[in-house]
């Protein structure tokens, strides 16, 4: 259940929120660098 909660995300994720894996993360600005964040842990919670 848990599993499917966290694919359903990414999907929105890849739907709704930028993308930023082209960038330098030292460059990003802080709230670019939550949604990097963001996306990378619904990303691992998605794969376990």
């Amino acid at each position: 259940m848990k599993k499917q909660i966290f694919k359903l995300l990414v999907k929105l994720n890849k739907l709704v929120l930028p993308s930023y894996y082209k960038k330098d993360p030292m460059k990003l600005s802080s709230f670019q660098k939550a949604i990097l964040g963001f996306r990378y842990w619904a990303l691992t919670n998605s794969l376990e």
